[in-house]
């Protein structure tokens, strides 16, 4: 086997999400170039991996807003990708998805692998080589693993794999002194941004527990957010509610407006703990190997949780992120920094 190609269509998490497994399959075959199929959104989340050795890029049309560019780009981006001979494909979701199946069969892979049901119809057509649906209650980082075993990749998953890029280190690090912080390895990171609005804590949630942190830790808190106007249809962002922390909290944060995922890595490569949402941001804090409070709203936990990172959940039963206080979130603070919390997975 010399070529395999790792389809990861979806979004920012579950691209960091995959990573263990394009590691693990590279150790278990170093002979093999690696490639991944993602999409313009997630791209720069294996921009410097190590283990990947070509990254292929196609664009959504609800990303662009221009269709019949985006389909033009991407039908010269599949016959680049029939040109390299893939030996295998896998078609990276934890359940089936036609999409990703469809495109492991563009790729014009000799072996397409995915996990696929009896009644997934499609899959028949798309698939050579489908597997039987994980189990329930698996990690998206097991259930993404599982789909090497038939290439001998049967060990415990690794840890994540996301490396901020040295020269956006270095500009995010004169940034961040520039504006004051001497020591950003001792910061508090607030991520405030999540897609889902379940998941989102209100602002004022944050300004509460700023003031706990600034009271009782007098540790430094370091502002990332999506830019953006949040009535953009293709890329909502939380400018507004960036500026509204900015003005009122209690201490001024340490605000940095990343315009790239390559930015957002290198910001977040520095601080000793983070708070955020359930999102994309999340798993990239875990991948750098943060410990996180994650405040929860309705996504299943023993799915998506912080992989190989100490961590806490704060999980309503409203399954409502607003509804966590900024008391519990403070106190699952605490419980990182004196070194407890649930480490998951990569054991």
């Amino acid at each position: 086997m010399k070529k395999a190609l790792f389809i990861r269509r979806d979004n920012i998490g579950d691209l960091v999400c995959t990573t263990p497994a394009i590691r693990a399959f590279k150790v278990a075959h170093p002979e093999c170039g690696v490639s991944v199929l993602v999409n313009s959104y997630n791209a720069e989340v294996v921009a410097n991996n190590p283990d990947v050795d070509k990254v292929f890029v196609y664009e959504k049309a609800k990303h662009s807003g221009a269709a019949l560019s985006s389909h033009l780009k991407n039908l010269a981006l599949f016959m680049r990708l029939r040109r390299e001979r893939f030996d295998v494909a896998f078609a990276c979701s934890y359940d089936y998805s036609q999409r990703a199946a469809r495109l492991a069969f563009l790729s014009g892979a000799r072996l397409r692998v995915g996990y696929a049901t009896a009644k997934d119809a499609s899959a028949r057509i798309f698939l050579n080589r489908p597997l039987p649906a994980p189990p329930d209650g698996l990690h998206e980082v097991e259930g993404i693993i599982g789909l090497l075993a038939p290439f001998g990749v049967k060990s415990t998953p690794p840890k994540m794999v996301l490396n901020p890029l040295p020269s956006e280190r270095e500009k995010a690090l004169l940034y961040l002194k520039r504006t004051g912080l001497k020591n950003p390895e001792d910061a508090v990171i607030f991520q405030i941004s999540s897609r889902k609005p379940e998941n989102r804590w209100p602002v004022e949630r944050y300004k509460e527990l700023a003031v706990l942190i600034d009271d009782r830790l007098k540790l430094p808190v370091i502002l990332l957010w999506s830019p953006g106007d949040s009535r953009n249809k293709f890329h909502p962002g939380d400018d507004e509610a960036a500026e509204w922390l900015i003005s009122n909290m209690k201490t001024r944060p340490y605000p940095y407006r990343t315009e790239s995922l390559s930015e957002l890595v290198a910001v977040m490569s520095f601080g000793a703990v983070a708070v955020t949402p359930d999102g994309g941001a999340m798993h990239m804090a875990a991948a750098l190997g943060k410990p996180i409070v994650a405040v929860w709203g309705s996504t299943d936990p023993a799915k998506w949780a912080p992989w190989g990172v100490r961590h806490r959940i704060l999980q309503k039963g409203s399954l409502k992120a607003s509804d966590v206080t900024a008391e519990e979130a403070f106190s699952a603070l605490m419980s990182l920094l004196s070194g407890a919390g649930q480490k998951g997975g990569s054991k």
